[in-house]
């Protein structure tokens, strides 16, 4: 019988496939970012595979200078979790925990205004698609963050499907380089980012709210912020910061942020308590912003939906000038809003 005391699981290992779950909603996916502090250019890459559904989930999104993003986002047809590899997108693990690499051969739909993604319909039908081409190689510049919990005897734990995110969830703050055509510009990137690896059964729809902030302030320093909601519950903080090749962990954040009409991040503040008891600000600088969203009928009917927006952000604490991105996520109401700003989380 499985123990009830939980430790956590954390092994090279588990930076490659797992075995798929009885769960329909079963999930695998890993997630890159990348941006060039020189160029400010930027970028993010997702593949997750729903081998029970039949299909993965790809997203490529590039931010380019001059405000144009690029973006594409496929459910190709899959028949098994034994890769990465669909729609166009390839993930290859070289030295697990250590070196990775991203490709992507295909369309992009290229935005002048990113945020005329919250109709996606109308945004992919009324903006040119174009071709291109990514390569970026990621090396770690921290240790791997996270892992599984499982039992005392190293036993899974049982899941609720309906109500899960993830069994299992890495993290690694990551250097990159390589390359991004867009038809006929090639940008040369050279870089930092922020690489996670989830595996178990997911709906978007599982967490009430989040803020997740991911940023690089060279080869040596680099943080993480989180705060976590679920529904009828308190905001759990959590991350951590990159300082000589270590992480320290963070015992809580807030955010007083500042919106548009459409309550898209603009700008924000993140008031951070490290577990040592040092306090700091981080302040956020959002360059450009494109929202996206997953819906899901229930199983009475109801159609939900989550809007996540992913900002590409210019990153200010400690004297120090980083780049990376701000990704809020946010149940919607009845009436149409994010439900943390609905119930008076800034």
């Amino acid at each position: 019988m499985a123990g009830t005391a939980k430790r956590m699981k954390l092994v090279p290992e588990d930076d490659y496939m797992h075995p798929v779950e009885s769960a329909s909603n079963f999930n695998e996916s890993m997630y890159f970012n990348v941006f060039d502090p020189e160029r400010e250019i930027g970028g993010f890459f997702r593949l997750g595979n729903r081998p029970n559904e039949g299909y993965a989930e790809m997203t490529c999104c590039l931010y380019l200078a001059d405000g144009r993003v690029g973006f594409m986002f496929k459910r190709p047809e899959i028949e098994n979790n034994d890769a990465f590899d669909a729609g166009g997108m390839r993930f290859e693990v070289i030295e697990p925990h250590k070196r990775l690499k991203v490709t992507y051969s295909g369309k992009l739909t290229l935005l002048t205004d990113p945020t005329q993604m919250a109709n996606p319909r109308e945004a992919f039908k009324t903006n040119p698609r174009i071709p291109a081409e990514v390569t970026v190689e990621y090396t770690g510049v921290s240790p791997v963050t996270g892992g599984e919990p499982v039992n005392e005897d190293g036993s899974q734990i049982q899941l609720d499907a309906d109500k899960s995110f993830a069994r299992g969830h890495t993290e690694q703050h990551v250097a990159a380089m390589g390359s991004i055509r867009i038809e006929d510009e090639t940008f040369e990137i050279e870089g930092f980012g922020l690489r996670d690896h989830s595996w178990g059964p997911r709906y978007w729809q599982a967490i009430h709210w989040y803020r997740w902030c991911p940023m690089n302030f060279g080869r040596d320093h680099a943080m993480m912020l989180s705060l976590i909601c679920g529904e009828g519950n308190e905001p759990r903080a959590g991350g951590v910061v990159l300082e000589n090749g270590e992480y320290r962990k963070i015992k809580d954040v807030s955010f007083d942020t500042d919106w548009d009409a459409d309550y898209y991040q603009k700008s924000f503040v993140a008031h951070v308590e490290m577990e040592d008891g040092e306090k700091f600000d981080v302040e956020g600088e959002v360059m450009s912003l494109i929202p996206l969203r997953n819906r899901r009928q229930s199983p009475d009917g109801e159609m939900m939906m989550t809007r996540i927006t992913e900002g590409m952000t210019r990153y200010t604490a400690r004297g120090k000038v980083g780049y990376g991105l701000s990704e809020f996520l946010d149940q919607v109401n009845e009436d149409g809003l994010p439900v943390s700003v609905a119930e008076g989380y800034a």
